[in-house]
């Protein structure tokens, strides 16, 4: 009886296994466990030992068996493609030389995912399984593609979610050290900088500063005015809404006039008010 309870309990087990995305799947690992358990059993028939509860127990594992067999298969497919997915994206970075990756950039990455998402798309017709991967994949990678593609091009930011917190996470308490404070809002302003520059030494920063070059770096200080520009605005707003407006509106009307001189000099009312 004890032997039977066991049984029982490993059975009870392969069909209520817990997922730890991305790449452990409950409902997969499981069936691939009810397998060896049917493939067990099946060993015991060809035994002189008869036993009823293990002759009930091998109908109903492999009645269960044969009803998913065409969705484990398609998991298994999709499972495979997720592991493709993972290689596309060189994750994970510690199977990779340093000097393999130096060698890899955002652009090459970006250009592999779309083709394998391509591919996948072929695969998956008429397929419920993969169709629905497919999408789901597609979806996500158009949201959030462009954003997980820096860790590539930015010496030193980890790919992983976890890892990439614990960088910022230092990153805060070196903030709260130097001024004191338990509020960390300085590094909206210059935690960028101190993400990108992690050098070991003076001549390891002037490296990584000279790699970038100056039109390029002219680029992205004007990508991150205008992405500052929106929160910028609305602080003034709260501290002097009259003022803000009326800077607003003045702006407004100078290229107004630059566009049509006729408009007259407005602004100088506006500033009155």
């Amino acid at each position: 009886m004890k032997i039977e309870t066991q049984v029982g309990a490993a059975i009870r087990d392969t069909v209520n296994r817990a997922n730890r995305k991305p790449f452990y799947w409950g409902g997969l690992k499981g069936y691939q466990q009810l397998e060896a358990i049917a493939d067990v059993l099946h060993r015991m028939q060809g035994l002189p030992v008869e036993n009823e509860f293990f002759q009930h127990v091998i109908q109903q594992v492999d009645r269960t068996l044969t009803q998913n067999q065409a969705l484990a298969t398609e998991l298994e497919q999709a499972h495979t493609w997720l592991r493709k997915v993972a290689t596309c994206l060189r994750y994970p970075q510690t199977s990779f030389s340093e000097s393999e990756w130096q060698m890899i950039n955002s652009q090459q990455v970006a250009q592999d995912m779309e083709n394998l998402l391509e591919q996948l798309r072929q695969e998956s017709e008429n397929k419920s399984i993969l169709s629905r991967f497919h999408q789901a994949l597609s979806k996500r990678w158009k949201a959030y593609g462009s954003e997980l593609l820096h860790c590539y091009d930015i010496p030193g930011l980890p790919q992983h979610n976890l890892q990439l917190e614990g960088v910022f996470n230092r990153l805060r308490c070196h903030q709260r050290r130097v001024s004191g404070r338990r509020s960390t809002k300085e590094l909206r302003d210059f935690g960028q900088f101190q993400a990108l520059f992690m050098a070991d030494s003076q001549t390891d920063l002037l490296e990584q500063i000279r790699c970038v070059s100056m039109d390029e770096y002219k680029k992205c200080r004007q990508r991150l005015a205008d992405s500052e520009a929106p929160r910028h605005f609305i602080n003034q707003f709260h501290r002097d809404p009259n003022k803000t407006i009326s800077r607003l509106l003045d702006r407004y009307l100078e290229h107004q006039h630059e566009l049509n001189p006729q408009v007259g000099n407005a602004p100088a009312s506006l500033r009155s008010v």
